[in-house]
C-alpha cells in the first residue's frame, strides 16, 4: 500500500442560521497550490519469486526512496465510501499481528493488476493427491522432477513454459490439454536469441548501453515498434488475420512433424488471438518426445495416487502441476462498497462495466509489454488527482451516461475483433461467446493517445465550496515562487501545439 500522509483540506462552508450565503473572500493562496490529501494504492501482493524482477523493482525503491512510502504485510479488509465526508474509510489489518486498524483516505487506487487471484481447478477429490501438488502461479521452488513421473494441466502461457522445462529431466510427462491453442511466433522476434529465444545481455552489450544511452534507447524503441504492429492481426478477417494463421499453422506443423493426431488436437479452429497468443520455444517439439504423453480425454477426479479419466484409466504420478490459470472475475476478494451502498463485487457479478480502471476491465492488456501501458493510466491518474487538488474539489465520481457510452463502444468495436470469435478465453470471463470484459477497444497507440487529456467532461466534479473560482486565490501562482524560473514559458515554445498536424 502506498500512502501520502497528511490531513484532508477544509470542509465545505455552510450558512449561517439565518439561511445566508456567506460573503465571498478571495482565498490568500497562489493558483495552483496542491491542498494534501491522502491516497491508498492497493496491489496484490507477490506470489512468485520472480528474483530478476522483484530486485528489479527493489532496486527502483530504494533508488527513489520509497520504502516509507509503502506498507508490507498489510491486508485490506474492506473499503466504504463515507459520502458526507467524502472519504474512503478502510478496515485494513496487519498481517504479521493479525490486529485491524481503520484509516481514511481521499482517492482508492486498485493497483492489483488482473492476473492476480489464481485458482485451482474444479476437479473433483483435488487435495486428496497424496503427491506434490503444485500451481503454476504459486510455484514451489524446491520441487525436484528428476526422475519423476509429472502430470501438466494446461496449455496456456504457464503450462506452454512448464513442459518443455520439464521434459528433458523427467522419467515422463503427461499433459492435459482441453482446449488447443495457438503456438505464435515470438514477438519482437528481430530482438530475440536464436530460434526467437530469451538470451541473457553479455557484459559488453550492458557496458555499451551504459555508455550511450542514446542506443539503449534506440534499442528500446525498436522494440517497441514491432510491439505496435501487433495489432492489425486482431482485426477479423484482416489480411494480417489471414498471414497469422497461415503463418502459425506452418510453423506448428514444422514443429509437430507430420503426426495426425497431435495436428488434430493442437491446431484451433478459432481466430489467431481469441485466446491469448502463447509464443513458445520447445513445447511443440517437446509433444513429440518418446516420454511425453498428450492427453485430450477428460478427467473425472483425482485419486490419491494420480489422475482418473472418464474412460476409467488412472494415470499415476509423483508431481501434479495445475497451470489452471486466475480467477478473471474483476471482481476484488474484499467488500467495496460505493456510492448509495453499492458493493462493486455485486455490480460486476455479470459482467464488470466500467468506465477507466487502474489495469482492470477494458485495459490493453492483450496489446503487448504492460510497464508503458501503466505509466500511461499512472500520468492519467495524477492529473485527475492534481486537479482535485487545486481546484477545491470535494469528490468526484464519472457520470452514469459517460460509463454506459463508453461500454456500449466497446461491446460495438469487439465485434470486428478477433477476440469475439469462438473460443473459451479469459478475455471473456472464461466463457466461449460471452462480452469480451478484459480488453482495450482499440491498439495500444490507440489507448496511449486516448489517455493524453482526460475527459474532465465524463466526471461529476462536487466542490468544497460554492464559488467554482476560489481557487483562483489571491492573483500570483504557484509557477512564480521564489526559486522558481518565471520566464519558463520560452523553454519549450512548441508545447502546447502538439495537435495542430492533424486539423
Amino acid at each position: 500500500m502506498i500512502n501520502c500522509a497528511a490531513k484532508s483540506g477544509s470542509e465545505p462552508v455552510s450558512t449561517k442560521d439565518t439561511g445566508a450565503t456567506p460573503a465571498y473572500t478571495v482565498e490568500e493562496k497562489p493558483l495552483g497550490t496542491p491542498r494534501p490529501i491522502r491516497v491508498i494504492a492497493i496491489g496484490a501482493g507477490v506470489y512468485a519469486r520472480a528474483p530478476e524482477i522483484l530486485e528489479y523493482f527493489r532496486n527502483v525503491v530504494r533508488k527513489y526512496e520509497l520504502y516509507r512510502y509503502i506498507k508490507l504485510s498489510h491486508r485490506v479488509v474492506n473499503a466504504e465510501w463515507n459520502d458526507d465526508k467524502s472519504i474512503w474509510q478502510l478496515r485494513i489489518e496487519e498481517s504479521t499481528t493479525g490486529v485491524i486498524f481503520e484509516d481514511s483516505y481521499d482517492f482508492m487506487i486498485s493497483a492489483s493488476g488482473i492476473l492476480n487471484n489464481w485458482r485451482w481447478p474444479d476437479i473433483p477429490g483435488l487435495h486428496s493427491f497424496q503427491g506434490q501438488l503444485v500451481h503454476s502461479a504459486a510455484w514451489d521452488t524446491n520441487i525436484d522432477w528428476r526422475g519423476k513421473k509429472v502430470a501438466v494441466l494446461g496449455c496456456g502461457s504457464s503450462g506452454v513454459q512448464i513442459v518443455p522445462t520439464m521434459q528433458p529431466e523427467v522419467e515422463h510427462l503427461t499433459t492435459f490439454i482441453r482446449t488447443p491453442t495457438w503456438i505464435t511466433a515470438g514477438f519482437a522476434q528481430s530482438k530475440a536469441g536464436p530460434g526467437g529465444a530469451n538470451f541473457e545481455f553479455s557484459d559488453e552489450q550492458k557496458k555499451k548501453f551504459q555508455r550511450d544511452p542514446e542506443a539503449y534507447l534506440q534499442y528500446r524503441k525498436d522494440i517497441e515498434r514491432e510491439l505496435n504492429t501487433r495489432f492489425k492481426f486482431i482485426i477479423k478477417d484482416s489480411p494480417e488475420q489471414a498471414a497469422a494463421v497461415r503463418f502459425s499453422i506452418n510453423e506448428m506443423k514444422h514443429k509437430l512433424g507430420e503426426d495426425p493426431p497431435l495436428l488434430k488436437y493442437m491446431i484451433p479452429s478459432f481466430a489467431v488471438g481469441c485466446r491469448r497468443p502463447t509464443p513458445s520455444n520447445g513445447y511443440l517439439e517437446s509433444l513429440t518426445k518418446d516420454n511425453v504423453r498428450v492427453v485430450t480425454s477428460n478427467i473425472t477426479e483425482i485419486v490419491p495416487d494420480g489422475i482418473k479419466l472418464t474412460t476409467g484409466e488412472v494415470i499415476s504420478v509423483d508431481i501434479f502441476v495445475c497451470a489452471t490459470g486466475f480467477d478473471i472475475s474483476f471482481r476484488p476478494p474484499y467488500p467495496v462498497i460505493g456510492l448509495n451502498g453499492i458493493t462493486l463485487a455485486e455490480q460486476w457479478k455479470v459482467k464488470p462495466d466500467k468506465y477507466a480502471v487502474f489495469l482492470g476491465p477494458g485495459a490493453p492488456i492483450g496489446h503487448g509489454s504492460v510497464l508503458p501501458i501503466t505509466e500511461h493510466a499512472t500520468k492519467y491518474i495524477l492529473r485527475m488527482i492534481h486537479k482535485f487538488q487545486t481546484q477545491d474539489i470535494k469528490s468526484v465520481n464519472v457520470s452514469q451516461e459517460a460509463a454506459d457510452d463508453f461500454n456500449e463502444h466497446i461491446q460495438e468495436f469487439m465485434k470486428r475483433t478477433a477476440w469475439s470469435t469462438h473460443c473459451r478465453s479469459w478475455f471473456k470471463n472464461g466463457t466461449v461467446d460471452g462480452p469480451i470484459v478484459a480488453l482495450h477497444p482499440g491498439s495500444r497507440i490507440h489507448w496511449f493517445h486516448m489517455l493524453n487529456e482526460p475527459r474532465y467532461e465524463d466526471f461529476i466534479w462536487r466542490r468544497q465550496r460554492a464559488n467554482r473560482f476560489l481557487y483562483l486565490g489571491n492573483g500570483f501562482s504557484m509557477k512564480e515562487v521564489e526559486g522558481k524560473d518565471t520566464s519558463y514559458y520560452f523553454n519549450n515554445p512548441e508545447s502546447g501545439f502538439e495537435f495542430v498536424g492533424t486539423l
